[in-house]
């Protein structure tokens, strides 16, 4: 029987494992967002530990040694941290907590807000709204090449968050301390956004028109994210890289119907910068492997994808127009590694009856774990309203039929 790490990197390597791997909240895109989590800990009548919510925007939830063991999972997430914790409540009153620098301002509406350098709400939680989105661009003072000059030291810190504090020494120790006391794959996340980070800081409708109208202002805002993100990367690696069999990178790229851009405007414009921090980071890597986020309809993109040297998809949209599971394992399975699709959480998981759950995943599983290269995990976080009893259902399944 094969350990966790064993089991995942076999499967990473192409190769057929005892059973699937399974994810149970090992990235940050993986995960299960705060209220479900304490829907699932009710359910299986756990009452000890905290939900901690390690992404504040999508509140979602750390998992906890006995909620991964009791499903099997096999990957462990290190990602960024506070170094102190305090008590807070999700949007439903169930409770959580959340980094001590984590302070939004409280809105008339019942909602909570992070303001920006002008004062102005820069993300929103609405009243009873699950997550956060942002408002408009996040640094909306950037406008031309200039500014993309100017403002370098900003964009440089543009996934950098000031409540998630501790240093790059104390995720290492974390790392260490997985990698030396248990036989788990580890899982770090970097970011690496570079063409949904150009939306974000001017707009997703306005950064659209950039490429169409300026495209030289787009791939200098585009360059200058790459550059920052490989001056991170660097020391990220160096002090990381001996402990962790995964790095998370993620940019969306679909939508639910088809490519957010023409795939041609794609690889003229943000494929190069793209490819450039793709490049550096395998340099770099060794044996780690480079994993991809990227939601919608992404077919498009894969053969790119696998030349830039992406070795895992995710988070395998399957209800997304061309994300047929069983056509892209035929097409591409040789050549890139399948982690999520195991679920659809569109319909299936929020909706279904457990039996309905069963099926989807023996029907993915049996698309997808053939000849190794498939991590089984849900498709993208498993939010609010999803029942219990179809979580458990999905991960015993896949342990079972695996």
């Amino acid at each position: 029987m094969m350990t966790s790490r064993e089991r995942v990197v076999a499967t990473l390597n192409h190769k057929e494992p005892d059973r699937v791997p399974i994810d149970v909240g090992g990235t940050e895109v993986t995960s299960i967002h705060g209220v479900a989590y304490n829907a699932l800990k009710r359910h299986m009548g756990l009452h000890d530990g905290a939900t901690r919510l390690h992404h504040v925007y999508m509140q979602t939830a750390t998992v906890e040694e006995p909620v991964r063991a009791r499903f099997h999972g096999d990957i462990v997430r290190i990602g960024f941290e506070p170094k102190a914790w305090k008590t807070s409540t999700l949007f439903d009153g169930s409770p959580c907590e959340v980094p001590e620098g984590w302070n939004p301002v409280r809105l008339d509406d019942g909602g909570e807000a992070v303001l920006g350098q002008d004062g102005q709400p820069l993300i929103v939680r609405h009243a009873q709204s699950p997550w956060f989105s942002p408002t408009g661009p996040v640094f909306p003072f950037i406008r031309t090449i200039e500014d993309v000059a100017r403002y370098r030291h900003v964009i440089r810190f543009l996934d950098r968050s000031a409540w998630l504090d501790e240093t790059l020494d104390d995720r290492v120790a974390r790392a260490r301390t997985v990698r030396e006391t248990t036989d788990y794959a580890l899982a770090g996340a970097f970011g690496g956004h570079i063409f949904a980070a150009a939306q974000l800081i001017r707009g997703m409708a306005d950064f659209l028109c950039d490429l169409a109208a300026d495209d030289a202002f787009a791939v200098a805002l585009m360059d200058a994210l790459a550059d920052a993100h490989i001056e991170e990367f660097d020391a990220y690696i160096e002090a990381l890289g001996p402990y962790l069999d995964v790095v998370c990178i993620a940019d969306d790229l679909g939508t639910q119907h088809g490519p957010q851009i023409d795939p041609d405007m794609w690889r003229r414009l943000v494929k190069p910068p793209t490819q450039r921090l793709y490049s550096h980071m395998k340099s770099k890597m060794g044996n780690a492997k480079l994993f991809l986020h990227s939601c919608g309809s992404v077919r498009a993109f894969i053969p790119d994808l696998i030349e830039m040297g992406v070795d895992i998809l995710n988070p395998v949209q399957v209800s997304a127009t061309g994300m047929d599971t069983q056509r892209l394992k035929a097409d591409f399975g040789r050549d890139i590694v399948f982690w999520g699709g195991g679920c659809d959480t569109q319909t299936v998981l929020p909706q279904g009856t457990p039996e309905e759950v069963r099926q989807e995943v023996q029907r993915r599983i049996g698309d997808l774990a053939p000849g190794g290269g498939f991590v089984f995990a849900a498709v993208h976080n498993i939010q609010p309203g999803v029942p219990p009893e179809n979580m458990e259902t999905m991960w015993d399944e896949a342990c079972a039929c695996g």
